[in-house]
């Protein structure tokens, strides 16, 4: 499933004028097991009702566990790209993490890695999506995920719903997704590897829009 929002350009135009940021908003994971639904819960509920996002042009995807799916809307081309997943971070089920994963370098990998990596076609998981992404050209610039801790055992049996934990995280980062959003793309690009809280994150948002950005 995908949703193209239609757009206003002027209005996209950010504070100094330049041209919108062409985004993507993808969910991944599993309906059928728990928690793990998070991000394709998440992005269904996006594609309801599209939020807008100052400064972009938004793209918003659910791709499940068909990472090559992911793969092939990045290769038409975007300047960021946000994931939203389930994640075990070892935190209280239902926690809200901002991550911005280091980029895989699959040149520097051994001959055998890169032939054992590409000869595995599914890439369910978004990080080896993301690397395929990288080997050929198609990763983005900029890329952040929106992480959702699950409770273990939710995962280990089929047709289960999320927790309400989870189902409740949902419901919170659907409303406080575009104006964090904004804020990450109004920033200069950090360093790859970055790890907060959604609660830290959440109040950089806040300051932000306290003293008038």
């Amino acid at each position: 499933m995908k949703t193209v929002l239609p757009v206003d350009t002027q209005a996209c135009l950010s504070s100094n004028g330049d041209a919108p940021v062409r985004l993507l908003i993808a969910g991944v994971g599993n309906l059928l097991r728990g928690d793990d639904g998070f991000g394709v819960v998440l992005a269904q509920r996006l594609m309801a009702d599209p939020p807008q996002i100052a400064g972009a042009v938004t793209t918003i995807i659910e791709t499940g566990i068909g990472g090559i799916h992911l793969v092939q809307e990045l290769l038409t081309g975007y300047d960021a790209l946000v994931v939203l997943d389930a994640v075990e971070r070892g935190g209280a089920p239902g926690t809200l993490y901002v991550l911005e994963p280091e980029r895989a370098d699959p040149e520097a990998w051994s001959v055998e890695a890169r032939r054992d990596f590409f000869a595995d076609t599914h890439y369910a998981e978004p990080s080896r999506a993301l690397a395929l992404a990288e080997a050929i050209g198609a990763q983005p610039p900029r890329v952040l995920i929106i992480g959702c801790q699950i409770r273990i055992d939710s995962i280990e049996h089929l047709l289960q719903d999320l927790t309400p934990a989870v189902a409740r995280a949902v419901d919170d980062i659907e409303m406080r997704l575009p104006g964090l959003i904004a804020a990450w793309l109004s920033e200069p690009a950090s360093a790859a590897g970055r790890e907060t809280s959604i609660e830290h994150a959440n109040r950089v948002v806040a300051k932000d829009a306290g003293s008038g950005m």
